[in-house]
């Protein structure tokens, strides 16, 4: 069996549209939320991201 590892898949969700992505972050580091100002391409700009559940 797996090791359980020290980084998680999380999926980033965009406070304007319904576009999301996903990406690791490490639970040691960050074990709260996290919020990105990323690029949104359905928009075409940068907005803010919201780490989902």
């Amino acid at each position: 069996m797996a090791k359980a590892g020290k980084r998680l898949q999380i999926k980033m969700q965009s406070t304007e549209s319904a576009y999301c992505y996903y990406t690791q972050k490490s639970k040691i580091n960050t074990p709260d939320r996290i919020e990105l100002k990323k690029y949104d391409p359905v928009l075409r700009k940068h907005v803010g991201f919201k780490e989902a559940k």
